[in-house]
């Protein structure tokens, strides 16, 4: 267990006083914790402290060689008012497989946890009150050993850091169009697809803007080695209803295996439905959605809960999903995953932890 020091700021923030102020990703609360890594001591000085810059060396190894990770969480004001956070434990894994991807030392899942819990606890009133609202978690490590050597660090920081959040999007719950890349590619077999690494990110940039420039919300990638299998959408996983069942790449190191994925999968399963995890090729999403079999459309992840698509568009063919709106199986499935997280609807399966 972690002997986490806690110095609380002398100079607290003005929290957000309307829900329209929140975005994602621009505000941050007062804190943030922190803790060292060094070769020989391993990690160490766990902290709790008024949220700051941090100074870096020019030759920091993460500015030169993009030696990182990082992982998205959140959480939840409950209707009585109690805070609480959404399947912790997977985050930590999954931070660890990626830590493991970057040569990146391991943090212990019970530590991971901890620090989570007890940063949004000094932080808990800055958890929004406001309907669907939350407080989003990023953790992450980077590389501070000083030098140009292309090599594994020596030394670490990880940091947790707050950010009080509405929508995602902000068309809000919306079906989206998707245009599918078919010149640019994600990942590869043997490359960091299923990491959560800011590289994995930059390269998708390029493909991103280009995609907004000419009316898409995001790009849907296909296989590296093909351009043939869909696999996963820019911030989300990919699932398609086709004839009644759900249709969904596998995570088998080219896919980003998400906790939103993982947890919707499970309810599926629950419903009756048949989910199949495996190569599923865009052409016969495209003949699917021309022959009108192609019934719902989603993505899934943290941000985001789940979101509709309503259009997709490959090498020029477009195809429309159903009438535009969201379909019900996605609508019940915000639904129900977001009752979940709020504490609108019974957690039957052990998947929430009160922060307190």
């Amino acid at each position: 267990m972690l002997d986490i020091k806690v110095t609380k700021t002398d100079c607290p923030k003005q929290k957000p006083t309307d829900k329209d102020q929140l975005g994602f990703g621009k505000i941050f609360t007062d804190h943030m914790f922190v803790m060292e890594y060094d070769e020989g001591q391993g990690w160490h000085d766990p902290r709790i402290e008024p949220y700051h810059p941090f100074a870096m060396d020019p030759a920091c190894v993460v500015l030169h060689y993009a030696q990182e990770i990082f992982e998205g969480m959140k959480a939840y004001r409950t209707a009585d008012g109690s805070v609480q956070l959404f399947r912790p434990d997977c985050n930590a894994k999954r931070f660890q497989d990626s830590a493991d991807r970057l040569c990146i030392p391991k943090i212990p899942t019970e530590d991971f946890v901890q620090a989570v819990r007890e940063v949004v606890k000094v932080d808990e009133d800055w958890v929004p009150t406001f309907p669907d609202t939350s407080l989003y978690i990023r953790p992450f490590v980077f590389a501070n050993d000083v030098g140009l050597g292309v090599h594994a660090s020596k030394k670490y920081t990880f940091c947790i850091i707050l950010s009080p959040s509405g929508a995602y999007y902000k068309e809000g719950l919306k079906p989206v169009r998707i245009y599918v890349e078919d010149e640019y590619i994600r990942a590869a077999p043997g490359l960091t697809g299923f990491a959560k690494c800011g590289g994995n990110y930059a390269a998708s940039i390029k493909a991103g803007e280009q995609a907004e420039k000419i009316g898409y919300s995001q790009v849907l990638w296909l296989d590296g080695i093909e351009k043939k299998y869909v696999e996963e959408v820019g911030s989300m996983n990919i699932m398609f209803k086709i004839d009644g069942k759900i249709y969904t790449a596998a995570t088998t190191g080219t896919v980003l295996p998400g906790v939103t994925r993982r947890s919707i999968i499970e309810l599926l399963k629950d419903w009756g439905y048949e989910v199949v995890e495996g190569k599923l090729a865009i052409a016969d999403v495209m003949k699917a959605g021309h022959e009108g079999k192609l019934e719902e459309v989603f993505g899934t992840g943290t941000a985001a809960v789940v979101s509709p698509v309503k259009e997709l568009t490959w090498t020029g063919d477009t195809v429309q999903i159903g009438d535009g709106n969201i379909g019900p199986l996605t609508q019940k499935l915000y639904d129900t995953l977001t009752g979940i997280q709020w504490g609108r609807i019974e957690d039957t399966k052990g998947w929430t932890v009160k922060v307190q």
